[in-house]
């Protein structure tokens, strides 16, 4: 191996490395509206601070004469701007990450998107950030997105701003424009949680203030942009932070091995040091720390390594270890900011999986408290969330985790929620608190049990879920199953979709957001009455598959049979015992499934009926046949 000591330069190159090691680092984004400058002047900053290298410069030129919106000069966007599709439109799509360095600090700057529908992106940006460089055309003023992105950068905990009035080259430097744009923001700001805001003219074409102080600009006297990244206090040392130590892999080799690999969220551990299980609290030290290079005595925020414990506690992966004397939230509730990202809206009772940095559990949205206007800030009554809207809500989850709250470490106290059907992210979600059931409420042991009383009945229990459209026969083929049940002496109940309307839920209209809740409050009562030991019989449209799917979740294996009453709209129409398509039709009722409200079909029911094929009771008795199969009744 080659031996640097040997090597009389090698004292110059372990000054450096040690130099680098002991700089400090800031992550900071840029973000604003559509064209206002964003990348070009990250592409200006590297630039500036000697971070291209000359074959980057010279693709650079070449790039601009095709690409660019500069004329003749060099288009400092293409830097930063690498998708093809970017440079084509002259806009940012994807985030852009860059790393760069001066004598008196490391950075990783983000560049991120301004339109709308790249929110979120603009919020992965600034999920990791200390500082964000809000960038404002002079000719333009506040715009929405300055708003949008003001509000982002506020939830996800950056508490320092740059205001970097931009293009102030197209406006003849005019220091009268600058401090109205600034005093618009102050106002606009006042209600957000920063520490610090300040306000640079520049121009990011030209260089105006951006390293060297502009001569166009003698009326401003703060410092340039580099002076203030250089020497902004940001509180971004995890070291001082409460040790969490999220486990992402058991590391079993052999038998005399047994180690939790992760990497140290927050804070720092030694060898001998009492570490707890979050989840079930149980105690034990560190015996080892292992990594890559050796064993450690010491691991700290950020590191990769592997913990061997002194006992033989039970951790998993999803588990966290955490320090004795500060440890985290542990619950199954509590609420939580949310940026929703999709297209079909976030509705109150949806159920999602909710991913954690180390868990992912299933997670229901139990109340949405309020919605905030993205340009008065203002919480205001909500139904649901939009795609690119906020909200706060209340989350319930199926089994506890732990967390800690998102402004005491941005790492364990955030999360994302998956559509369970497709697996695309669509919300991110800044835990607040925990929220903690009622200290009198626990659950009571009964010792008459489930199975106890369906032995008594010679059956097991089992919820049939019909569910179709509206006219397809689903109460009838019911009504006729119950009546040959009854006939046999078997012990059910019918829930009928009007029946229960007209009672348990006369308070639910027919807005998405009703239709869940509907759904889940007849689940809940079918569960109970499982425990009676009946089979229910449950008739509803439930027109959303993640809700039929929440419904099977809350019974036991095998205990839930969906059925599928397959008849075609065109025939339901044509049926329309009730008279209500032709109402819905002519626009007298609204939000009616099947015309302008939406019927998700099963995709894998456990029994199908095509009604064209087959009359109610017959088809009722292939119900009774498939009970009689899976022993259900005997």
């Amino acid at each position: 191996m080659y031996d640097l000591s040997e090597d009389p330069l090698s004292p110059s190159v372990f000054e450096y490395l040690q130099q680098q090691e002991t700089k400090s680092l800031l992550r900071f984004l840029t973000c604003g509206s559509v064209d206002d400058g964003k990348s070009t002047l990250i592409g200006r900053l590297l630039y500036d601070t000697k971070r291209v290298f000359e074959d980057q410069l010279t693709a650079l030129e070449s790039d601009s004469k095709r690409h660019g919106t500069t004329g003749d000069d060099i288009d400092f966007a293409l830097l930063v701007d690498g998708l093809e599709a970017e440079r084509e439109q002259g806009i940012t799509i994807d985030v852009a990450y860059r790393f760069f360095a001066t004598e008196k600090r490391k950075f990783i700057v983000a560049d991120t998107p301004g339109h709308d529908e790249y929110t979120r992106n603009m919020a992965t940006g600034a999920s990791t950030a200390d500082l964000a460089i809000l960038l404002i055309d002079a000719r333009q003023g506040i715009l929405p997105q300055t708003r949008r992105h003001s509000l982002i950068a506020s939830m996800l905990g950056i508490r320092n701003v740059v205001l970097a009035v931009n293009k102030i080259d197209l406006v003849e430097y005019d220091e009268t424009v600058f401090h109205q744009i600034v005093s618009d923001y102050s106002k606009l700001s006042a209600s957000l949680e920063l520490a610090t805001i300040l306000s640079i003219p520049m121009s990011a074409r030209f260089g105006d203030n951006v390293i060297r102080r502009s001569p166009n600009t003698p009326w401003y006297i703060g410092p340039t942009l580099l002076q203030h990244l250089e020497t902004v206090a940001v509180d971004n040392d995890y070291l001082d932070k409460a040790f969490r130590f999220p486990v992402q892999y058991i590391s079993r080799p052999d038998l005399n091995f047994r180690g939790f690999a992760g990497q140290v969220a927050s804070g720092k551990i030694a060898v001998g040091d009492p570490v707890v299980v979050a989840k079930s609290g149980m105690l034990s030290y560190i015996r080892e720390i292992v990594t890559m290079d050796g064993t450690f005595v010491e691991a700290r925020e950020g590191q990769a390594v592997t913990i061997v414990l002194a006992d033989q506690v039970d951790v998993s992966r999803g588990d966290m270890l955490v320090a004795p004397d500060n440890r985290p939230e542990v619950a199954d509730q509590f609420q939580a900011r949310i940026i929703w990202f999709d297209i079909n809206p976030l509705i109150p009772g949806s159920s999602y999986t909710l991913r954690t940095e180390c868990e992912s559990v299933t997670a229901n949205i139990t109340s949405l408290k309020h919605s905030i206007d993205v340009n008065t800030f203002a919480h205001t009554a909500a139904k649901s969330l939009a795609i690119n809207e906020f909200g706060v809500c209340n989350l319930s989850l199926h089994v506890p985790i732990a967390f800690d709250a998102y402004k005491d470490n941005r790492f364990t106290g955030n999360f994302i929620l998956i559509d369970r059907f497709t697996n695309a992210t669509v919300g991110a979600g800044m835990i607040d608190f925990p929220l903690r059931r009622a200290q009198n409420i626990h659950l009571q042991a009964l010792d008459v049990s489930k199975r106890s009383r369906s032995e008594l009945m010679h059956q097991k229990p089992a919820v049939l879920w019909f569910t179709g459209l509206s006219g397809s026969g689903k109460s009838t083929i019911a009504n006729n199953l119950e009546k040959i049940l009854h006939a046999n002496g078997r012990h059910t109940i019918l829930l009928d979709g009007d029946n229960v309307r007209l009672g348990l839920n006369r308070d639910l209209g027919f807005t998405d957001a009703d239709r869940v809740e509907n759904i889940r409050r007849v689940a809940e009562v079918a569960k109970l009455m499982t425990h009676a030991g009946l089979i229910v019989i449950v008739s509803f449209i439930a027109p959303f598959r993640s809700e039929r799917r929440l419904a099977r979740e809350l019974m036991e294996p095998g205990e839930f049979v969906e059925i599928f009453v397959d008849t075609p709209l065109e025939e339901c129409v044509r049926r329309d015992p009730k008279g209500l398509y032709s109402r819905a039709l002519a626009g007298g009722i609204t939000n009616f499934t099947g015309i302008d409200s939406t019927y998700e079909p099963p995709e894998k029911p456990d029994i199908q009926l095509k009604t064209l094929d087959a009359g109610p009771v017959e088809l009722a008795m292939e119900i009774h046949d498939f009970l009689k199969a899976r022993a259900f009744i005997q």
